[in-house]
């Protein structure tokens, strides 16, 4: 079986073109092992008939030895596979039941035109159905001409009974070994297609699955299934959030002390903590700019406790900070800054694309952190309205604030209780 599989693959590149596509290598690969097993099994019918003197029949299963052979080397070279498929299929269709005239009928031939049948399946594996029909046509017709000739036939080759009877044997047994082999190799071709095709898709499976998760590393679940749709504008009105930003204290003269992979690692190592953190609230992760940190709750689901979820979670901040060490050995310091109130939230560009937030909240929230002071937690007015009965506050007082004059400010200092 491992020779027969070695010979189908060779057989499978013999006379193929580069650009032929696997089904094509499949049923070239099927006809010349159709055609190579025939013609060498036809070599026991030509020295039979040899041996008993019958020239005439022994002449037909030469003939179609040397058609065979001339069509293979024409096919080899020139990649012709339309000359070599007529050729075998004619001469399966009409050789056996011309060797069966020759013969004098059904008995006296041992049935040889049972060798027919491999026109028509021939046909069907390698035409297709709907081109197969003519020669699945024409061997019922030879089928037919021939039981009636057999009643107007009145001489028979003078063929011993024994070796009629081994002839049977032979034309039995070799017609089924033929479909046997070759439907067995198309068998084993199907599987191995579905296996592979199985392959592909797993791997398209996965490739998707990454690429699903790239998406949603970008965008919130919600927005990337809006995208996906290929909705074409994403822009959405929220009524009240609580936008969240904080940057590290004195890291830029920092930064410049620090070798480029030490700098990257200690932000890597405090925003995947961020991140953790963000997950773990229901917050809504916008973006970094540099050592700056930006998180919103209350969308793009709304949320009624978000200012809560955004206050636990800066507090939060401030313990992964202090765990933490700057190149000088001083702990890392955040400033962090958060206002609630309405927000418009979309999605902006078509390369790089990135989920962001416009409005008054957030640029007062980029104030309460760049106004604010090293280590704590500034939050506007309507921010503390939200958490009061929650957390506890330290009044700072008014304070101007670039764009919006003077404005009440605290420092959230704690959870209540």
């Amino acid at each position: 079986m491992a020779s027969l599989n070695r010979l189908t693959e060779r057989a499978s590149a013999i006379g193929a073109l580069p650009s032929d596509p696997p089904e094509v290598r499949v049923r070239n690969a099927a006809l010349l092992l159709l055609a190579g097993l025939i013609v060498p099994l036809s070599t026991v019918w030509v020295v039979t008939y040899g041996v008993l003197g019958l020239w005439a029949a022994a002449s037909i299963p030469l003939a179609y030895q040397i058609v065979s052979i001339l069509t293979f080397v024409l096919f080899a070279r020139s990649g012709r596979f339309h000359v070599f498929r007529a050729a075998q299929l004619t001469m399966m269709l009409f050789l056996p039941f011309v060797l069966q005239w020759t013969l004098g009928g059904f008995r006296a031939s041992s049935a040889v035109a049972l060798w027919a049948i491999a026109s028509p399946m021939g046909a069907l594996v390698f035409l297709g159905p709907k081109r197969a029909w003519p020669w699945f046509a024409g061997f019922l017709a030879l089928l037919v001409f021939s039981t009636v000739l057999e009643f107007a036939v009145s001489g028979e080759a003078a063929i011993p009974d024994g070796v009629v009877v081994v002839l049977f044997f032979l034309n039995i047994s070799g017609v089924f070994l033929t479909a046997y082999l070759v439907l067995q190799y198309f068998v084993r071709e199907r599987e191995r297609a579905a296996e592979a095709l199985d392959r592909e898709h797993r791997l398209l499976q996965v490739e998707r699955a990454k690429s699903e998760q790239l998406l949603l590393n970008v965008l919130p679940e919600s927005i990337a299934a809006r995208l996906k749709e290929r909705e074409d504008v994403i822009a959405d009105a929220f009524p009240e959030v609580t936008v969240l930003f904080a940057d590290i204290v004195g890291f830029t003269p920092q930064a410049e002390r620090m070798d480029p992979d030490q700098t990257v690692h200690l932000l890597n190592e405090l925003f995947t903590a961020f991140d953790l953190l963000a997950e773990a609230h229901g917050l809504e992760k916008i973006k970094t700019i540099g050592d700056a940190y930006m998180v919103a709750g209350g969308l793009p689901a709304p949320m009624p406790d978000h200012a809560a979820a955004v206050a636990e979670m800066a507090l939060g901040m401030l313990d992964r900070a202090a765990e933490r060490r700057l190149s000088d050995g001083e702990p890392v310091r955040l400033r962090i800054g958060i206002d609630s109130g309405p927000v418009i939230a979309g999605v902006i560009g078509r390369r790089k694309f990135i989920y962001d937030l416009w409005g008054d909240t957030v640029n007062i929230a980029s104030r309460m952190e760049s106004h604010g002071v090293p280590g704590r937690i500034q939050v506007t007015e309507r921010t503390r309205d939200l958490l009061c009965d929650r957390f506890t506050f330290e009044e700072r007082g008014r304070i101007q604030i670039k764009g919006k004059g003077e404005m009440a400010t605290y420092f959230l200092t704690g959870r209540a209780g």
